[in-house]
C-alpha cells in the first residue's frame, strides 16, 4: 500500500486581518497542509474554523510567543503590517520584520512568504517605503532561509480599503472634484488572484529568493472609478483640480468612505506615486494564473458584497444565536439596515416561521396593508410587479416563490425567510426574518445604488418606523394566538 504523501505545515500569521482571513479559508480546504495560525486573541477566530487549524498565541514584537508558533513549520506566511497604529509604525515594521525572520531562521522554517506593496524606494511614500523595508528586512540572509516577496498595487474585492473608497466615492458623488493624484498609474489586481498567488507559493519549485509583482492592466485612479462606475451602471463626472492636498483629501474621503482618518491619510500620500509592475516573474513562475481584468473584479465585489453580507449572513444551523456580521470580510456600512426585535415570550418558534410564511397574498401586511398597497400601485405605475401578483399558495414557500412584490430567496425551516424584493428601488432590498429560540429578528436590508439610493432610504425611514415595528410585532402576536389555540383544544 503506498504511503500518503507528507503533510505540509503552514503558519499564518495576520489570519484575522483582510488577507490572512481569506488566505486561511483556502488554505484550510486543500489536503495534506497542516494549517496553524498566529494571533493575538483566539477570540478574534470564526468558529467554522476553529477545529480545522492550529492556534497560537502570540505578538510578532514578543519574540518569545514565536517559538511554539514556529515549531516544525514548513512555510510562514508574513501577512502584518502596523499601518494606522497610534505609535510609530515604521518602527514597528522593522522590529515584527526582524523578529520573525531571526525565529523562522532559529526555527529551521524552509521559506517566508510576504506580501508587500508595489512601488520604488525613490519615489515611495511612507507607508510604500515601510513595506519595501519590510521585504528587504525579511529577504537579509538567503543563505539560512528563503523568501517569496510579492509586491501588489491596489487589491480590489469586497471589503479591501482600495475598493470600499472607490465603491463608497462613485456611488455617492454624482460629480467629484478630484486631486491631481487621480492620474497617477496603478496596476490593480483581485482579491481571489492574491489568494491564488499566495497558495501557489507553497509548492513553488525555487531555492532562491524572489521578487514577483503581481497586477492587471494598468490604470489612473481616474480611470479605475469610471470603469467602476460603469460596472455600476453609473455616469459620474470628475474635475481635477490642483488645489486639494493630501491631508483635505483624506478628509474627503472619511467623509463618504468608511475608512479611518490615519489609514485613509496613509493611503492618499501612497497614491501620490506610480505602483507598477517592475518584473515579470508572476508570468515566468506561476504561468497557470491568469489575473482577472479590474472590471471583473468590481463585478466580483459587488457580487460577494451583496451575497456575503445578506444571503449568508445568519447561522444556517437552528437554535443558535445569530451569527456576528464581523466574522465576514466586509467594511461595515456597505448596507443599510432597519432591525426590529420582538421577544417570542415562549411563543413556539415554529409558530412564528409559520406566521411570517403566511404573509402577504390574501393575508395581506397587517395594520397598513393599505400603504403596503400604495407602494405596490407605485411600483405597478413604474412598470414593477406590484402588490397584486400574491402568491403560489397560503402559508407554504419555496425558494423561487413569489409574494407580492418579494421572491423568496432563502429559507431554513423554522429558523429562518428572507425574501428579496423585486420592487423598483434604486438599489437592492430584502427583508430578513430570523427565528431565534427567544426572539424574532426581522431585518430590512437595503444595498444603495448610487446617491439616489441612499435618499430613497432615508425618504422612506419615517414610514418603516410605523410599517417595521407593526409588521414584526403582529408576526409574534398572531403566532402566540394561534399557539393558545392549539394548546386550548383537547387532544383526542
Amino acid at each position: 500500500m503506498a504511503n500518503s504523501p507528507a503533510k505540509h505545515n503552514i503558519l499564518i500569521t495576520g489570519a484575522t486581518g483582510y488577507i490572512g482571513r481569506r488566505l486561511m479559508r483556502r488554505l484550510i480546504r486543500l489536503p495534506n497542509l497542516n494549517v496553524r495560525v498566529l494571533v493575538r486573541n483566539r477570540y478574534k477566530l470564526q468558529a467554522l474554523v476553529l477545529d480545522k487549524i492550529e492556534i497560537a498565541e502570540g505578538d510578532t514584537l514578543k519574540p518569545e510567543s514565536l517559538v511554539r508558533a514556529l515549531e516544525n513549520i514548513d512555510t510562514a506566511f508574513y501577512l502584518i503590517h502596523s499601518m494606522g497604529s497610534d505609535s510609530d509604525y515604521q518602527q514597528l515594521d522593522r522590529e515584527s520584520a526582524e523578529n520573525f525572520r531571526s525565529a523562522c531562521v532559529a526555527a529551521g522554517v524552509r521559506r517566508i512568504v510576504y506580501l508587500g506593496g508595489l512601488g520604488v524606494s525613490e519615489t515611495a511614500s511612507k507607508h510604500l517605503l515601510s513595506r519595501i523595508e519590510t521585504g528587504e528586512i525579511l529577504s537579509k540572509e538567503p543563505e539560512k532561509i528563503q523568501t517569496i516577496w510579492f509586491r501588489a498595487g491596489v487589491i480590489i474585492g469586497s471589503g479591501s480599503a482600495s475598493f470600499e473608497i472607490i465603491r463608497n466615492l462613485v456611488q455617492k458623488l454624482p460629480a467629484m472634484i478630484t486631486p491631481k493624484w487621480v492620474k497617477t498609474y496603478t496596476q490593480p489586481v483581485g482579491i481571489d488572484d492574491v489568494i491564488e498567488y499566495l497558495t501557489a507559493s507553497i509548492n513553488l519549485q525555487v531555492h532562491e529568493n524572489l521578487v514577483i509583482d503581481i497586477g492587471t492592466e494598468t490604470l489612473s485612479f481616474k480611470e479605475m472609478m469610471h470603469q467602476a462606475a460603469e460596472v455600476m451602471g453609473l455616469k459620474r463626472a470628475m474635475i481635477p483640480v490642483p488645489v486639494l492636498s493630501p491631508r483635505l483629501s483624506s478628509y474627503w474621503l472619511i467623509l463618504f468612505t468608511p475608512v479611518p482618518l490615519k489609514i485613509a491619510a496613509e493611503l492618499v500620500e501612497g497614491l501620490k506615486s506610480e505602483t507598477v509592475v517592475q518584473n515579470d516573474n508572476a508570468g515566468r513562475y506561476f504561468p497557470e494564473i491568469t489575473p482577472a481584468s479590474y472590471k471583473q473584479t468590481v463585478r466580483q465585489a459587488i457580487d460577494e458584497l451583496e451575497k456575503n453580507q445578506v444571503v449568508s449572513r445568519w447561522c444556517d444551523s437552528s437554535g443558535n444565536e445569530a451569527c456576528d456580521i464581523k466574522d465576514f470580510d466586509i467594511a461595515p456600512g456597505a448596507i443599510l439596515r432597519d432591525i426590529r426585535e420582538v421577544p417570542l415570550e415562549g411563543t413556539p418558534a415554529d409558530l412564528v416561521f409559520e406566521s411570517a410564511c403566511s404573509l402577504g397574498g390574501e393575508h395581506g401586511w397587517y395594520r397598513y396593508t393599505i400603504l403596503w398597497k400604495m407602494r405596490g400601485l407605485m411600483d405597478k405605475l413604474s412598470g414593477g410587479y406590484g402588490l397584486n401578483r400574491g402568491r403560489r399558495i397560503s402559508g407554504e414557500v419555496r425558494i423561487g416563490d413569489a409574494i407580492d412584490f418579494w421572491q423568496v430567496a432563502d429559507v431554513k425551516h423554522n429558523k429562518r425567510l428572507l425574501l428579496y424584493a423585486q420592487m423598483k428601488v434604486p438599489g437592492k432590498a430584502w427583508l430578513e426574518f430570523d427565528i431565534q429560540p427567544n426572539m424574532l429578528i426581522q431585518t430590512a436590508h437595503f444595498l444603495p445604488r448610487g446617491v439616489w439610493g441612499r435618499l430613497y432610504w432615508y425618504a422612506v425611514l419615517p414610514l418603516h418606523y410605523f410599517v417595521f415595528s407593526d409588521l414584526s410585532r403582529k408576526l409574534v402576536l398572531r403566532a402566540r394566538q394561534e399557539h393558545k389555540q392549539r394548546t386550548a383544544q383537547p387532544s383526542s
